[in-house]
């Protein structure tokens, strides 16, 4: 067959795939464009993982991210893609793929409307390479060992930064444990870089305990829990690292550090986690979770360039935290996510309570409207 017979015989299983998928909605992404004119209609993306690998994975012009991900967790032997999620990482923004969408839908309406906002050097358009990136998104049902690839490939490696920035409330003598984990996952049994542990301290122990003991204690605390350990694996001591974190109501979460005036309770500089249990707002110097509030409690939110909006219990009555943040559309992202699944599960053990439909919109809705407001050259508006 020629390289023609082959691209027809190509476009009429597109054809035929496309009728049975849906339509989309975008002219081609300029990826889809080159394959074409290089006379193939196999395309090969590069997807990146948290710990520092990635692979090549064929994606074609009717793939939607939900397959996408399912295809990366076959591929990795992962147990489920639930609760995973693609990533588009393009000038200074992560942006979550919403899984409905087209792939080459999201990557080409996201390019566009980045290079609609970014001024043009020398009656140029800006050219814009992007990155894509596969991480666990949702928490929900995530529990250390169940899926021992996961825990390795990507809980693992997805929960140490969080650690070692202060954010979780951690005793020294879990920081001793958890730094000897991770030596243990650097070095495996290797003894002999036990001695520069004083100079490893950033890479072991949390941020705002460092200074809390001498390097030489830090050193004899480490030593001791990691002799207790003989034996161990790097790969089991990415689980046995998880398995101490599980245990803290802040594991699982993604951290925000905002600025609010709105609650004179709570410090002008908050640290808010979302996580399975809900937005918790944190004290970010005693780590003291101050107050969660479920998202069956959270009525109303907004997002826009500099804010990130909420309402607490009732949309006349209730609370509202208004908070200062380049993040807010990583926060309204996160909310939407866990507030779907959630309805999703409701719905499926029919114990479904009256939640309006205004409260939630769709991950494509939010994230073709996050598009709108943040790339645009109008003020971004709230969403009622």
């Amino acid at each position: 067959m020629t390289a023609p017979d082959r691209i027809g015989s190509g476009y009429f299983t597109q054809m035929y795939i496309f009728d049975r998928n849906g339509t989309r909605k975008y002219p081609p992404h300029q990826v889809e464009v080159e394959a074409i004119q290089h006379k193939t209609t196999q395309i090969l993306h590069k997807v990146y993982f948290p710990d520092d690998t990635d692979e090549a994975f064929e994606v074609e012009s009717s793939t939607r991210a939900k397959d996408f991900c399912h295809n990366i967790a076959t591929k990795l032997m992962l147990t489920s893609s639930e609760g995973f999620s693609l990533f588009v990482k393009i000038a200074d923004k992560v942006i979550s793929v919403p899984e409905g969408d087209f792939f080459f839908d999201f990557v080409r309406h996201l390019t566009d409307w980045i290079r609609k906002a970014r001024p043009s050097r020398d009656g140029q358009p800006p050219s814009f390479t992007y990155q894509v990136f596969f991480m666990k998104k949702l928490w929900t049902n995530t529990v250390p060992g169940k899926d021992q690839q996961a825990d390795i490939i990507f809980h693992y490696h997805q929960e140490l930064p969080k650690l070692l920035r202060g954010y979780h409330k951690c005793s020294e003598e879990e920081a001793s444990i958890l730094a000897a984990l991770i030596y243990r996952v650097k070095f495996g049994d290797n003894k002999a870089g036990l001695a520069n542990i004083p100079r490893l301290l950033r890479e072991l122990v949390p941020s705002d305990l460092v200074k809390k003991q001498s390097p030489d204690d830090w050193k004899r605390g480490i030593i001791t829990h990691f002799n207790k350990n003989g034996g161990m694996s790097p790969e089991d001591a990415k689980i046995e690292f998880l398995k101490v974190i599980y245990k803290w109501p802040t594991f699982g979460s993604a951290f925000f550090e905002v600025k609010q005036q709105t609650e004179p309770q709570y410090p002008e500089i908050l640290l808010i986690a979302i996580n399975k249990n809900g937005m918790n707002l944190i004290d970010p110097k005693s780590k003291d979770i101050l107050a969660t509030h479920p998202f069956t409690k959270i009525s109303n939110w907004s997002s826009g360039n500099t804010y990130f909006h909420t309402t607490i219990g009732n949309l006349v009555r209730g609370s509202k935290l208004l908070c200062e943040t380049s993040l807010g559309y990583k926060m309204d992202d996160l909310l939407t996510s866990y507030i779907s699944l959630m309805l999703t599960n409701m719905n499926r053990q029919k114990t479904i309570k009256k939640l309006t439909n205004e409260q939630i919109k769709t991950d494509g809705e939010r994230t073709r409207e996050f598009l709108s407001n943040h790339f645009s050259n109008s003020e971004p508006g709230h969403k009622s």
